[in-house]
């Protein structure tokens, strides 16, 4: 007798054995229960998650000789044993794979129409249904809406968006999930528990990751890795070599390394890594999968489970969470980067050689990294805070002392204190390009940005500042917004202001937002302007009466 393998062994019979398919089983059970199914059923989902063991129970639910039609067949009356064989004469399993002409789905259709031959219903179980062609798809319609009352359809696919939405209308779609690592290595277990054989739970772990959600090939690995031990006990290191995933633990060891910066068992275990000659683009993934689960880990303890290893759970503490960011950042593009170096060992070594390098800037506030400037969290607006004061000496006069800004904006240096400060008030106003610099150094973010930009500078007397919003932006002007920039503004100039915004046109007043949108114009106009002054484009223009497609020139940034 030929041997059978472990996947089609330990294949489910009944509903019960189904494993993480726990909302599939349950609606279909109830269907059944009242003899109410759905004459077409989708099952959808990667491979080896159990659709086509769910349409074989199935079709015994509405079969089974001895219970009639229920969702708990008897498995014993010939009706039952014949499916579970597969040679059950109303079940017609097909493959739309090697079937996808309209011919075959004609075929069928023609078929459908006769009774079934012993049992109650002609069950017809169509599989990778997405292969089959538009023709083929368009007349299956008609008989997937109303078929016969003596046939059910059983539709199973990887692939459900390759689907008719016509199909899909006509179905019941059940999406089936996949399977934890857990659930597999259980089961596992239990298999090598009753084939008598011995076995190490962490080589069950490891198989049960290189399933990847799959139950048959997790079993399908479990017999490749009894011929590999030939009968021995499934240890883990024999498990790793053949699975090629030799270098997970030392993984961890290179983490530990990483996280206390230690240069020398870095490449310690670099070299331990290349002796086992395993496979990089796997180490890499797993690399970025461990990241993954420490930052999760890191955000929200509670979520552990039986999954995580112990060597994992200890790294939580030893790394800062915005390493971790940078460090899985570093490892998705090393992944992506792979096929592009010299060697996948360099690749990976590369990568991990550019977290040890690059760390982020953890410098406490107010304190700048040795060699390199304070850079303000506002990016570029702090770069012509600098530039303000001198640009409104003539509007405003120099603070006695400068009230302290928030720890992310740059503080301007303030002017050389004059030798005595003004008492009486005095108006004045900043030109459109001097406030465009103030609103852009300014910290404000949102709706109060946007007010900001929009509102040009009117004048000043005293500590009253007022400004004139366009009329078009009136929407955006409220209590809490001016507020805001009254504030920033206050500490931006480094004394108290009180902010008036008036809604009106004046022509002679410009806004930053009006003025941003000028400079974009005459960029414009002076990028045109080059191109059609270019001797090239000339050239052409004279010789073959060539034409520029109007709107194809744009400026080049900076």
């Amino acid at each position: 007798m030929s041997y059978l393998a472990l996947a089609r062994k330990y294949r489910p019979r009944v509903f019960s054995d189904v494993m993480g398919q726990g909302h599939v089983v349950k609606a279909l059970s109830h269907a059944l229960a009242g003899d109410k199914l759905h004459p077409a059923i989708l099952l959808t989902g990667t491979r080896g998650v159990g659709k086509t063991t769910l349409a074989r129970i199935v079709a015994k639910c509405l079969n089974c000789e001895t219970r009639g039609v229920s969702a708990d067949p008897c498995g014993v009356c010939s009706a039952c044993r014949e499916v579970d064989e597969g040679r059950f004469v109303d079940l017609l399993e097909i493959d739309a794979a090697s079937n996808t002409g309209v011919d075959d789905v004609r075929q069928m259709i023609d078929n459908a129409q006769y009774a079934p031959a012993r049992g109650r219903y002609k069950v017809y179980l169509i599989d990778e249904v997405h292969m089959l062609s538009k023709s083929a798809f368009n007349a299956l319609l008609k008989t997937l809406e109303e078929p016969p009352p003596h046939v059910k359809f059983i539709l199973a696919t990887t692939d459900p968006q390759k689907l008719l939405v016509t199909v899909l209308s006509r179905c019941l779609q059940f999406n089936l999930k996949r399977l934890p690592v857990s659930l597999i290595r259980d089961q596992l277990a239990r298999v090598l528990d009753q084939e008598g054989l011995a076995y190490e739970l962490p080589a069950l772990a490891e198989i049960a990751r290189a399933a990847d959600g799959s139950m048959r090939d997790g079993l399908s690995l479990v017999d490749q890795a009894i011929a590999f031990s030939g009968g021995a006990t499934l240890a883990r290191e024999a498990i790793e070599d053949m699975l090629g995933t030799s270098g997970r633990e030392v993984l961890f060891e290179l983490l530990r390394a990483l996280a206390a910066g230690d240069a020398g068992a870095l490449i310690a275990s670099l070299q331990k890594l290349e002796a086992q000659a395993p496979d990089y683009a796997a180490l890499i993934n797993d690399l970025a999968t461990h990241l993954q689960r420490i930052a999760v880990l890191q955000m929200l303890p509670a979520a552990r489970s039986d999954e995580d290893e112990d060597a994992l759970v200890a790294l939580l503490a030893a790394f800062q969470p915005e390493d971790v960011q940078l460090y899985y950042q570093i490892a998705v593009q090393g992944r992506r980067d792979l096929p592009w170096a010299p060697d996948p060992r360099l690749g990976f070594e590369m990568t991990v050689l550019r977290m040890a390098a690059f760390r982020p800037d953890d410098a406490t506030p107010g304190a700048a990294p040795s060699g390199t400037p304070p850079i303000a969290r506002a990016g570029s607006r702090g770069a012509s805070a600098a530039a303000v004061p001198s640009a409104s000496e003539a509007a405003a006069p120099p603070p006695a002392a400068a009230v302290p800004s928030r720890p992310s904006q740059v503080t301007a240096p303030a002017p050389t204190p004059a030798p005595a400060r003004e008492t009486k008030p005095r108006s004045g106003g900043l030109d459109a390009a001097a406030w465009s610099d103030l609103v852009e150094a300014m910290v404000l973010e949102g709706f109060a940005r946007q007010l900001a930009r929009n509102s040009a500078w009117q004048a000043r007397e005293g500590e009253r500042v007022t400004l004139m919003l366009d009329a078009k932006a009136r929407h955006l002007l409220n209590e809490e917004r001016r507020s805001a920039i009254e504030q920033a503004l206050s500490a931006q100039l480094g004394e108290r202001l009180r902010l008036v915004i008036e809604v009106g046109i004046d022509e002679a007043l410009t806004s930053p937002a009006q003025l941003a949108q000028q400079r974009e114009t005459q960029r414009q106009q002076e990028a045109e302007s080059a191109i059609f002054a270019d001797p090239v484009v000339r050239g052409f223009r004279e010789q073959f009466a060539a034409t520029i497609r109007p709107g194809s020139i744009h400026p080049l940034d900076s």
